[in-house]
């Protein structure tokens, strides 16, 4: 399994990916907000297995033990801090609280951004709660 999901990740970004490339018209669809919440879930499921089962310690030991461990703590770093700049102005303009939601990707990297992301798509289809 180790040994297999790592590439059956990489084709679904990979098709995910060329697919916005060629998509035409805004990216507005409504399953997006289902999508994100399923994948968020369903990563920190996964996420939660890995800590059960390896413990917290081995994270930072995957990314302080060689190069490439930091290489992709970088990569990381820097696609997390990307994202929630290009998500911050979107999130700000519908009213939503974004020191919380930083503190939350700030712990969790991917497990809050998909959720935070989510949230504003749907904030920007339906508006906030009244």
């Amino acid at each position: 399994m180790l040994q297999i999901l790592p590439p059956l990740a990489y084709l679904a970004a990979a098709g995910f990916i060329l697919w916005v490339a060629v998509s035409r018209g805004p990216a507005r669809a409504r399953w997006h907000v289902g999508a994100l919440v399923a994948l968020g879930l369903g990563f920190a499921a996964f996420s939660a297995l890995t800590l059960w089962r390896d413990g917290v310690m081995t994270f930072w030991t995957n990314h302080s033990t060689n190069l490439a461990g930091n290489q992709v703590w970088f990569d990381l770093l820097i696609a997390v801090a990307v994202a929630f700049a290009l998500i911050a102005p979107r999130a700000r303009a519908v009213g939503m609280p974004l020191l919380p939601w930083s503190v939350a990707v700030l712990i969790t990297a991917s497990i809050a951004l998909l959720p935070m992301l989510a949230r504003l798509l749907w904030l920007e289809r339906n508006g906030p709660r009244r």
